[in-house]
């Protein structure tokens, strides 16, 4: 984000265009060293969320998750003990439940715009605390921020080293952002047909996990220090999807009881999934809950080639859909109106 408080002061209003994230796993789902989850994530360049607030006579909204994006409007303007009016316009909106961070990015999206048109100069991260987000992870407002590849360092534990300053209810501290290499591709897998997991069931289901073994924590947390964020810095797409395939396995065997008995909540992406396997490439899994699977390649043109065999083999499956995506590097952008 890089328009100034300055730009906004006279400003009729503001459109916001904030990327989609993959959520691509927790390290330690039972805090075994005293904090508890930490999380890795990579923005994307699409889909997009976008969105436009403007000053008005009186409130209005319109457009797809049009109830979804007042609700954050009011909640911002209450915290903040603003009065002024605002209409919001949901240009474009992320598949709901898709594991992308539709809810994260719009609320920001508008948070943070109905923030600098009160002369609130906030960050995505004090938005998203004003409006409770980022509870477990961190990646959702990070991608907004700056994008990129992020590490979060998850929640203290209320017996561990300490809680955060801002208070239990903040969102995990940025551990490591680095840039997605220019020539690294995400092949996304939908799945039309499904949903992911949200909401009270999303709550129970990580409930009701079973235990995170300790020593599978720490095996892949000296892996992303030690092997994925070094090849990440390197730029190679081989060693770094090494790592997240197989953490992507290790997690998906956890989450099984609560995706029907399966690594994946689509079925079908679970075998368009395969087949990139077979194709050599080692960086696969499910984003979140699902049910959007990826893959990250490290040549654009094996990207688009992979593209075209999915798209080939799967010309029957109606409700998949592929694409060909770039890492986002920059957060959202913000335009005065």
């Amino acid at each position: 984000m890089t328009l100034s408080p300055l730009d906004l002061a006279r400003a009729a209003g503001v459109t916001v265009r904030a990327p989609a994230r993959l959520h691509l796993g927790f390290l330690d789902l039972g805090g075994a060293v005293g904090r508890r989850f930490g999380s890795l994530g990579i923005a994307i360049d699409r889909p997009v969320t976008e969105v436009t607030v403007t000053r008005a006579d009186g409130d209005a909204e319109s457009g797809p998750d049009a109830a979804r994006a007042a609700r954050a409007r009011d909640a911002v303007r209450t915290a903040l003990g603003v009065t002024q009016a605002f209409a919001v316009a949901v240009d474009s909106a992320l598949p709901a439940h898709n594991g992308l961070g539709s809810g994260t990015q719009l609320a920001l999206a508008v948070g943070v715009a109905v923030a600098r048109l009160s002369g609130h100069d906030l960050s995505a991260r004090e938005v998203a605390t004003l409006l409770g987000r980022g509870r477990r992870s961190a990646i959702g407002m990070e991608a907004f921020e700056a994008g990129g590849v992020i590490l979060d360092g998850g929640k203290a534990m209320a017996n561990g080293a300490g809680t955060a300053p801002s208070g239990p209810g903040a969102p995990p501290p940025l551990l490591a952002r680095l840039p997605v290499p220019e020539a690294w591709r995400v092949l996304l897998v939908y799945d039309r047909a499904r949903e992911g997991l949200s909401g009270e069931a999303e709550m129970k289901a990580m409930a009701t996990l079973p235990p995170f073994p300790p020593e599978r924590a720490a095996h892949f947390c000296h892996l992303m220090l030690l092997k994925a964020l070094p090849a990440l810095a390197e730029g190679d797409a081989t060693a770094f999807g090494t790592v997240i395939g197989e953490w992507q396995r290790a997690l998906g065997d956890h989450y099984a009881a609560a995706q029907g008995g399966a690594r994946f909540l689509s079925a079908d992406v679970a075998t368009a999934i395969a087949v990139l396997e077979e194709e050599g490439v080692p960086g696969v899994g499910q984003s979140s809950w699902g049910p959007t699977g990826f893959a990250i390649v490290g040549d654009p043109v094996e990207a688009e080639a992979l593209l075209e065999t999915l798209r080939r083999r799967f010309a029957s499956s109606t409700n998949l859909f592929f694409d060909c995506v770039r890492g986002n590097n920059r957060g959202a952008e913000l335009v005065a109106l």
